[in-house]
């Protein structure tokens, strides 16, 4: 391969050297080599770009070494930071029940959660944003504005990120898309605009409050329902004044359409089972979600590897 004679050469000749590997990887070593190479140019203005990086691929390092610098940094961080494997197990109850000391399945479930209020703050965020800087477009004042909510959406999705990546699983990038530094605002606006991450981010955003509806309302309700059940025959024997509500008689009824029914043991057995069952059932499902929400967040803030 060639010695790259331009930054744009430089940045080509080390995505291909970085084929195959991560999109989130390739979007930080970009990100990273442009920076250092475009700050190397400005400190030494007399120089062209040829001779910038043939004085500086000495030290930073040509693309394949640099490629295979941060293939190396990522095998390392990635076992350092991957959670205990969970102990392996052959029969199908020890799948199914071995769901809980998964550290996957709580951190998707927290997630879940925090999605409904992550959700609204990214859709007040782009519907506002996106309505003012179509108002003041026209005036000179809309220029920062504008370029204000793009670095602002920019930031959210790192943030957003790093969320995904510490409670899903899924590696998503430390750097934005492309860097900032010695840009006239004119270029900056122009790369924010014709980026079609921009655009993919703020559908992210969007999709996130009807997104963080579902999985609240759905990780709250089931896991309530199933947490009653499982947990009713100990309610069964509560006889606590502050808990009168729930008796008739001093006993726990329930209605099953045919007025009210004092439950046996039986019946709360079933229940419970029932219970437990399903609270398994809900971590399962969550879990699912979770890894298919990270695939979708990787697909719509993640830079494409061919990009």
């Amino acid at each position: 391969m060639t010695a790259p004679r331009t930054i744009a050469e430089y940045l080509k000749q080390l995505r291909v050297a970085l084929h195959g590997a991560d999109p989130a990887l390739i979007q930080d070593a970009l990100y990273d080599a442009e920076e250092h190479l475009r700050a190397e140019l400005a400190d030494s203005p007399e120089q062209d770009e040829a001779a910038m990086l043939a004085r500086v691929v000495g030290s930073y390092g040509a693309p394949e070494e640099v490629a295979a610098i941060y293939r190396d940094q990522e095998v390392t961080i990635q076992r350092a930071l991957r959670p205990p494997a969970a102990p392996r197990r052959r029969s199908a109850l020890g799948r199914f029940f071995g769901v809980a000391t998964d550290i996957r399945t709580w951190g998707a479930m927290f997630y879940m959660l925090l999605a409904l209020g992550t959700g609204i703050a990214y859709f007040v965020l782009v519907t506002v944003g996106l309505s003012v800087s179509a108002g003041l477009s026209v005036l000179i004042i809309g220029v920062p504005v504008i370029v204000l909510f793009f670095g602002t959406v920019r930031g959210m999705s790192l943030l957003e990120g790093r969320i995904v990546e510490a409670m899903l699983g899924v590696r998503m990038p430390r750097r934005p898309p492309y860097p900032t530094q010695g840009m006239s605002l004119l270029r900056r606006i122009g790369a924010m605009f014709t980026d079609p991450r921009s655009w993919t981010t703020m559908l992210y955003m969007v999709l996130m409050l009807p997104l963080g509806i579902a999985y609240f309302t759905l990780t709250v309700t089931l896991m309530a329902v199933s947490l009653g059940a499982a947990l009713s025959p100990l309610a069964y024997l509560i006889d606590d004044g502050r808990v009168d509500r729930l008796f008739a008689g001093g006993q726990l009824t329930f209605d099953w359409g045919m007025g009210p029914h004092v439950p046996g043991w039986g019946e709360l057995a079933v229940v419970c089972v029932g219970g437990i069952v399903l609270l398994f059932a809900t971590m399962h499902l969550l879990r699912g979600l979770g890894f298919l929400h990270g695939q979708l967040a990787k697909h719509l803030l993640v830079r494409s590897a061919g990009a």
